[in-house]
């Protein structure tokens, strides 16, 4: 059956990375405030504090990874000694993908492999809500190894790279959010995956976006109670089952409408509407313009960027 996972990230279409190789040493801090972004971090020998805004520290050691899949305002630094709040480090590009921060007359004491990528999707705001919105994996050697190769092919000019970094971080996404998922994820898809009922709902629902839903159908195929799957799915999954269906729809109609592929009916009887004024009613409600504005909107912008 459908891997709802493996659908967002590959929606998500990640690329346009920038890898380095970070050696700190002494008191020092540097701080992130780019948005739109997916941010990551492995620390390669040493030891590092991880301070997001709104969410206690979080000492990072040998082997652990960060993945920050929509980049706000956070900081890293030394944990010992520690630069006094308010102040910030100069880093210091001594080679090409090799940055030096703190003391350059002591010896290094944190090396971390660090970079970001973007998201072509022009709804990775709607899929990101799906997933979560901070992942640390402590000692999986898997992701160091990914990571590595991604750092490697983005430094490097081979052909095809552009096409093989896309694969590498869709593997590194999927690796990164299925290692975080579980209980203890926040609530969303990774959660929601993670119940054995409510996966069977989930993954029903990426199946068969078009066939018309309810509550009752899916908490059937669930093995559970209306009321129950109800309450469950809105609690594990952070949003109503019908909410969910709704948000889906409109990131496959975007999807379409940016490729062009089909008119207005054909994609709205792929996703469920009878008509195209259904269609059409439905994502202006969700979107907040109607879907063919949508359509010129983003030729207009790929346009432009292929100017550029």
């Amino acid at each position: 059956m459908t891997d709802p996972l493996t659908q967002i990230v590959t929606l998500l279409r990640p690329g346009a990375p920038y890898a380095k190789l970070v050696s700190a040493s002494g008191a020092w801090r540097v701080r992130r405030e780019e948005e739109n972004i997916v941010f990551y971090n492995l620390t390669l020998s040493g030891r590092a504090l991880l301070e997001v805004e709104g969410r206690p520290q979080i000492l990072l050691e040998e082997g652990d990874f960060v993945l920050i899949p929509a980049a706000r305002r956070f900081a890293f630094s030394s944990p010992e000694p520690v630069l006094p709040q308010g102040k910030f480090s100069d880093p210091v590009l001594t080679a090409p993908g090799q940055v030096r921060i703190g003391d350059p007359d002591l010896p290094v004491a944190t090396q971390q492999l660090v970079g970001h990528c973007t998201f072509a999707a022009r709804d990775a705001g709607l899929l990101l809500t799906l997933l979560p919105e901070l992942v640390v994996i402590r000692g999986e050697a898997r992701l160091a190894m990914l990571i590595r190769l991604v750092a490697d092919e983005a430094r490097a000019l081979r052909p095809g790279r552009d096409v093989v970094l896309e694969r590498l971080l869709e593997v590194l996404l999927i690796e990164a959010f299925r290692a975080s998922g579980g209980i203890a994820a926040p609530p969303g898809l990774l959660r929601g995956l993670s119940d054995p009922h409510l996966s069977i709902a989930l993954r029903a629902l990426h199946a068969e976006p078009a066939r018309a839903w309810t509550v009752a159908d899916l908490a059937r195929r669930s093995g559970l109670s209306r009321s129950g799957f109800f309450a469950r799915f809105e609690r594990e999954v952070g949003r109503t089952p019908m909410a969910y269906l709704t948000d889906w729809r409109m990131s496959l109609a975007k999807e379409r409408l940016r490729r062009g592929d089909g008119s207005l009916s054909e994609i709205g009887a792929a996703l469920g509407y009878g008509s195209a004024s259904a269609f059409s009613t439905a994502f202006a409600r969700e979107v907040g313009q109607p879907p063919g504005q949508y359509a010129l909107a983003m030729a207009q912008r790929a346009l432009e960027e292929a100017q550029a």
